[in-house]
């Protein structure tokens, strides 16, 4: 079982109110994709990491993040496209030939457990698309564009997704070849959904947070420190 991952990370981050993109803000010791990476990088089950970033970021990312943080010859840096789905796609297409499963993970996810990651391997080798997700704690209720409310929604029947996501590498690149580039998608797994295979979702975990907001970063150094201690 050869697993390869790919790191989307050309994102432009226009929430975090920062000059500088928030994969390479400083988090405790190092930038955000720094952590991110290191989720993988030890794992000797994954042969190659893919980390997508902008085109005008790869100098860069090279030099603050790959060559300084990591000593790791599976580690390649490529430029994205305009879009989520473009840069994913980008990377899925320059693993080598050995490659048979793929891990998809958000640059901007820092502090996904580990344990998440081995659970995520293990779910992929039976089944041939995973994501991992949570149970929403709030009441969820649909609304119209005037803001008053259709249902509530069974939250026994809802999961907040996440990324891992994992698959074969056959199947991703199969949906992203065939489905429609002008469907409008914000996971990989509603691609691999829409041609009509089943996802296995798995637990996730509360502390794999999305950098998004300044607000996140101190969620994020948070966690970092309680699990120092």
């Amino acid at each position: 079982m050869s697993i390869g991952v790919v790191i989307p990370a050309a994102g432009q981050g226009s929430r975090m109110n920062s000059q500088t993109n928030k994969q390479y803000l400083g988090l405790a010791d190092r930038p955000v994709l720094a952590h991110t990476i290191a989720l993988f990088s030890d794992n000797p089950q994954i042969k190659e990491i893919i980390v997508v970033v902008r085109q005008e970021e790869i100098k860069y990312c090279r030099e603050k993040v790959i060559n300084k943080y990591f000593n790791n010859k599976k580690i390649r840096i490529i430029a994205g496209g305009e879009t989520r789905r473009e840069s994913v796609f980008a990377g899925l297409r320059v693993f080598s030939p050995a490659i048979n499963y793929v891990i998809i993970h958000d640059g901007a996810r820092p502090i996904l457990p580990v344990s998440v990651v081995e659970r995520v391997i293990l779910t992929v080798k039976e089944n041939d698309a995973v994501s991992v997700g949570v149970k929403p704690k709030n009441t969820i209720k649909r609304v119209d564009g005037k803001g008053y409310v259709l249902e509530t929604l069974d939250r026994g029947e809802l999961v907040s997704i996440q990324t891992p996501q994992a698959f074969s590498r056959e199947l991703i690149m199969k949906a992203h070849q065939e489905v429609a580039s002008d469907l409008k998608v914000t996971d990989d797994a509603a691609l691999v959904e829409f041609l009509g295979y089943q996802v296995k979702v798995i637990s996730g975990s509360e502390e794999n947070i999305k950098i998004t907001t300044p607000e996140d970063m101190f969620i994020a150094e948070s966690i970092l420190e309680n699990r120092r201690r």
